[in-house]
């Protein structure tokens, strides 16, 4: 009779132990929201909305690392003059980031300060 009543005991442990074997992996769903996915959408949409404020005259890289001035803006069509006379046409969504000193991936400037020693 013993045995019958283990058993049983068993199943209800057992279920409470499934439950509590899913916190870990709830909390690592959280952790990688909060660390990686939430911050990841917060860039995307700024790219989007700056992407969205080109305007011809100012300075920008491309992803593939063409640095050029806007001379002309279209719908999804993006003029650079990279050069002198020398004009490349990208489409929108090539344009890394801005090369002004109002805002976008500025570089940064390195110091001029050299330490001694």
């Amino acid at each position: 009779m013993t045995g019958v009543a283990y058993a049983a005991g068993e199943g209800i442990v057992g279920g409470a132990g499934g439950f509590a074997s899913f916190i870990p992996l709830v909390l690592i769903f959280v952790v990688f929201y909060f660390l990686l996915i939430r911050p990841q959408q917060k860039q995307a949409k700024q790219h989007k909305a700056f992407l969205g404020e080109l305007k011809k005259g100012h300075k920008v890289v491309t992803k593939g690392g063409l640095h050029g001035v806007i001379t002309a803006v279209a719908d999804t069509v993006i003029t650079l003059e990279i050069a002198k006379d020398v004009s490349v046409k990208v489409s929108r969504d090539a344009i890394g980031g801005s090369l002004n000193k109002d805002g976008g991936t500025a570089p940064a400037k390195k110091d001029a300060k050299k330490s001694g020693g």
